[in-house]
């Protein structure tokens, strides 16, 4: 029995007999659907996954990674449809980066506390650059024989393919995670540091053109930051609407670095939020992503970048889709601590 699965870029639903992969339907019934090898081993016909199931037949974790296939994306030539109403879509050229996948030794070339439990580390490129990336995604952290952590690059990535010298990471150290107890206790100028990547799909679509809000939880502003940064920088002209949401007073950090860049630049609008102030407060207080809702009301035609603690992220996400905005247009990072990804292992969960 076939399935009819739906592709974005296809006007046509396309019948998937069982046994079948979407790709295999595809190319038999005339979809020039984007492939290479057809044996899940070069990542050509990567895809998102927009509504239902598919089972995933086995493939190359150099073609889709962990965390790609925990965003949603799946391989057109490994997905068997599972039941009905499932829709597809090849991603677009704007979806697709290649950097190669770099494994370094770096330096601490500065440490400074942005907030009491924050530690802004900037790392010095000594050995198996050059380092590029996009905008908004992470790389895997090693200290001192500590297991690696997944964190944010916050600097904007170099332009012209020479890599990066320098690399930012913004690190929360949290209750039982090792590598951000060592960052902010441990960690000393000049020591060494392991770094793999880039890795991550929650990247600037530097080819949009429509408006752009950033949602950014505690350090999940350290990828936003990369983004804005970056998006100012190519002089994107489009609004820009950054909402940087914490608890209280004491977790806000580089407010005045972005207010200087929102007086710079007219299509930057920068706004910090409060959940819980604990005392009387000018700022904008609540949840940051009913702070976003109660200023735009239609998301039709703009991308999302949210990063952040995960409920935040699915709180986020949840509210833009309401208003309008498509969900392969929400680019969403959420920040799980050692002890959540632990759990999420496992009851197997894949890595969020």
């Amino acid at each position: 029995m076939a399935v009819a699965v739906k592709i974005r870029q296809w006007a046509a639903p396309v019948a998937v007999p069982e046994g079948e992969t979407v790709l295999e339907a595809a190319l038999a019934q005339g979809v020039p659907y984007p492939h290479g090898c057809r044996s899940g081993n070069c990542g050509a016909c990567k895809s998102r996954l927009l509504a239902g199931a598919v089972e995933m037949t086995p493939y190359s974790e150099f073609a889709l990674t962990e965390d790609e296939r925990a965003e949603g994306l799946v391989l057109a030539c490994r997905s068997l449809p599972q039941g009905p109403d499932v829709e597809i879509a090849w991603l677009e050229l704007d979806e697709v980066v290649s950097h190669p996948l770099r494994e370094l030794t770096c330096r601490v070339a500065a440490l400074d506390a942005v907030t009491h439990d924050i530690t802004r580390v900037r790392l010095s490129v000594e050995d198996g650059g050059p380092f590029t990336f996009s905008a908004g995604q992470y790389a895997q952290v090693g200290f001192d024989g500590i297991p690696p952590r997944d964190y944010s690059m916050a600097n904007s990535p170099a332009r012209g393919g020479e890599g990066d010298a320098e690399i930012e990471f913004h690190i929360r150290h949290v209750a039982g995670g090792a590598s951000s107890a060592y960052a902010a206790t441990k960690l000393k100028l000049g020591e060494s540091v392991r770094v793999q990547g880039p890795y991550g799909s929650s990247f600037l679509r530097e080819n949009h053109t429509g408006p752009i809000v950033a949602i950014a939880g505690g350090s999940g502003l350290a990828p936003i930051k990369s983004i804005v940064e970056t998006a100012l920088a190519l002089a994107m002209p489009q609004p820009i609407h950054l909402y940087f949401g914490v608890r209280a007073e004491r977790d806000l950090y580089l407010e005045g670095h972005f207010n200087a860049l929102a007086a710079a630049h007219a299509n930057l609008k920068f706004v910090p939020v409060l959940s819980e102030p604990g005392a009387p407060t000018h700022r904008r207080t609540g949840f940051v992503h009913q702070a976003v809702a109660a200023d735009i009301r239609d998301f039709d035609g703009w991308k999302a970048y949210v990063a952040g603690p995960p409920a935040m992220a699915e709180a986020a996400q949840a509210m833009l889709e309401g208003r309008g905005m498509r969900r392969e247009d929400v680019h969403a990072d959420a920040f799980y601590t050692e002890a959540e990804r632990a759990k999420l292992s496992a009851a197997g969960g894949a890595r969020p």
